[in-house]
Parts: structure tokens; sequence; C-alpha cells
């Protein structure tokens, strides 16, 4: 991959800039007892009143819940008492996407797992270099999660960053694996450790909620409020993921068409993510340039 153009590295620079305070605001303002709509709806509409778009739909994931829940339309849920909160922002600026993540933790029984995942992160950053495999920075991650007697997520990844991509090209498990997959100069990436508790499977599964969606390919529909509302999402979100809340807003959604898309496989969903043995997990990540003496961090 080609070192960045200066006007390409721009817009990802100003994308992080709005995800770092985006980000900062809300961990001062999220509280036990909060409904999670509230906080997904001041997210992204704080992306947007800074010049952004959200590049997903904010992911507000709560104790044994590690990644992908957003609120879906008339949410009721809250943020509980003595619980851990992971929230996982992304924004775009003409594609060109920074994905980031905190944890905010109201239970003083699991800050040192949190700290464990933010020190992890530190240490993937200090290691990510143009050359190095990805197995080498697993490999180290891991090292790092473990002598703090935690343990690792394994079949969660960081991932390469492409434009409109979220996930382009390689990933970087938190784990010790077998690849010869090199970084290289000029590549982004979105580094995410996730920490779960030492007797945990330390493992996601599938729950059975889905409410995080990406257009996947067009068909021929006989329906003509699909075709409508298809083109509609492939004209607004491209291949990035969207939230029914979004459509709604725009006042495009249709339960029978929405339905159909994702019956005839126009669309996919993304199911929410739960550590296997129903152990809290902690997530901390950033979006980094990858320069020839390292990384450079973009959120």
């Amino acid at each position: 991959m080609p070192v960045l153009s200066a006007d390409v590295l721009e817009k990802y620079e100003e994308a992080g800039r709005i995800a770092s305070k985006v980000r900062t605001k809300i961990e001062d303002t999220v509280r036990e007892g909060m409904r999670i709509i509230d906080i997904c709806e001041m997210v992204e509409e704080n992306i947007r009143n800074l010049g952004g778009e959200p590049a997903f739909p904010c992911n507000i994931s709560v104790n044994e819940i590690a990644a992908h829940y957003t609120s879906p339309p008339g949410d009721e849920r809250i943020i509980p008492d003595e619980s851990i909160v992971k929230i996982d922002i992304g924004v775009h600026i003409d594609g060109y996407i920074v994905d980031t993540a905190t944890t905010i933790c109201f239970n003083p029984e699991y800050d040192e797992m949190v700290q464990t995942s933010r020190i992890a992160l530190e240490t993937a950053i200090r290691t990510i270099r143009p050359g190095i495999s990805t197995s080498d920075l697993g490999s180290k991650i891991q090292r790092a999660i473990e002598n703090m007697g935690f343990k690792p997520i394994s079949n969660l990844t960081g991932h390469q960053i492409g434009r409109y991509m979220i996930h382009a090209g390689k990933s970087l498990p938190n784990v010790s694996h077998i690849s010869f997959r090199k970084i290289h100069e000029g590549e982004v990436y979105a580094i995410e450790p996730f920490v779960t508790t030492p007797n945990a499977r330390g493992r996601v599964i599938e729950g059975e909620e889905a409410h995080i969606f990406r257009f996947l390919k067009r068909k021929k529909l006989k329906l003509k409020e699909s075709k409508r509302l298809l083109n509609f999402i492939e004209r607004k979100f491209r291949t990035l993921p969207f939230a029914k809340r979004w459509l709604i807003k725009d006042n495009i959604f249709n339960e029978f068409a929405f339905t159909h898309l994702l019956e005839s496989k126009c669309l996919m969903a993304y199911p929410v993510f739960i550590e296997e043995s129903r152990q809290w997990v902690a997530q901390f990540e950033h979006t980094v340039y990858i320069d020839k003496n390292g990384a450079v961090v973009l959120t």
C-alpha cells in the first residue's frame, strides 16, 4: 500500500479529532441509569455536529456483551448499576474511517481488568511498526494481558481499515497465532484488545439479537418498496453499517420491505457478540496510521 497522500491523511486526522472529542465528552457524560438509546443518539449527533458522519451506529456493550449492541428503535434498556460499559465510536470523513472505544467502569471489582485492556492497547501501539508480523503483535498483546492475570478474547480482532471499509484486508488477533502477514507503512489499523476474567472461556458467541445492518449486494426485486429502500441504503451508507433508527429518522423505513431485504440477502445483520461463559469484558481501541517509525495515533 502506498503512503497516504496529504489530503487523505488530513481527512483521517480530522475524523480522528472528531472521534476523540466525542469519546472524551461521552466518558464524562455516561451514568448508571441512563437510557442506552440516549447515549447512542448523543454520540451520533455530536459526530454530525462536529462535521463528521458516523461510520457505524454507536455500540454500547454492557458487561458480558462484548460488541455490536446498538439501541433498536424505542429501546428502553438502561445502563445498569455497578456495570462496565464499552462505548465504540466510528467516524468518517468522505469514507475515511477511524474507530475508537473506551470502557467506563462503575464496579471497582473490575477496575484492574479495565486497566489491563488499556495497557494492552498501549503495548500494541508501542509494538506495531512496518515489517512486524501480525503473529508477533498478537503474542505481545496476549502476554501483556496474561501478565496482569487476565485473558484475551481470542476470536475478536483488530482490523485494517480502508475507504468505506471498516474491516479491510488484514486482521490483528489479540492472541498468539500462526501468520506470515506483515504490517506495512501507509496502512491504517484499528487496534482493540478485548479482555475478560481469568476463568472465562475467552471467546465470544453470537447472540440472538441484531440491531446493526449493512448493504451486501444488489438483486432484482419485484417489490417497489424494497427497491426504494435498498436504493436509499446503498446510496446513503454504501458499505458502512447502519441502524434502523437512522432509517426511521430519514422517514424511509418500511418493516415489510426491510425484512424482505434481509431474507433476500441484500442486507446482512451483525449479531450481538456475547462472551461464551457470560463473563464480563473490557475494551479500549485506537485507530493508527503506520508511518516509517511506527504507529501514529489518529484517535
